[in-house]
């Protein structure tokens, strides 16, 4: 059965970018267009990861990882932040929030799918759950 990872992002042409590459490599795809209707559709869909957009309408990204991450039910999702932010700060703010991997806009779709099969392969090799400093650079 194919891992399911939820896709993020304002953005439809980034969502569809996201969708078409990650899901010619096998994955399951849904989406979610702002933060409210990611954290319904996590509920609903329950997906092994999460590619989220930081600036998005009616609740950001960081505010998405941090409702994620104080339910028990979703806190051990990984979640690759997918990002116009790149200034220290914000990429800082990433790592400390619990991210699995943080990336940049304009990004190259096979560094998102090399970081999706990291972060898998990962898990797989640590017994279902991620080690926090794999990914720290």
């Amino acid at each position: 059965m194919a891992r399911k990872i939820l896709v993020v992002d304002d953005e439809r042409h980034i969502v569809r970018l996201v969708e078409v590459n990650l899901t010619r490599a096998g994955y399951d795809i849904v989406v979610a267009y702002d933060g409210i209707e990611a954290l319904e559709v996590v509920k609903k869909e329950n997906p092994d990861m999460i590619v989220l957009d930081v600036m998005m309408p009616r609740m950001d990204g960081f505010e998405v990882l941090k409702k994620l991450q104080a339910d028990e039910s979703t806190q051990n999702i990984p979640v690759i932040m997918l990002t116009a932010k790149a200034q220290d700060a914000d990429i800082f703010k990433g790592w400390s929030s619990g991210v699995s991997s943080y990336l940049t806009k304009p990004f190259n779709p096979r560094e998102l799918l090399t970081f999706v099969e990291r972060i898998f392969q990962s898990i797989e090799e640590h017994g279902g759950t991620e080690e926090e400093d794999v990914w720290e650079v």
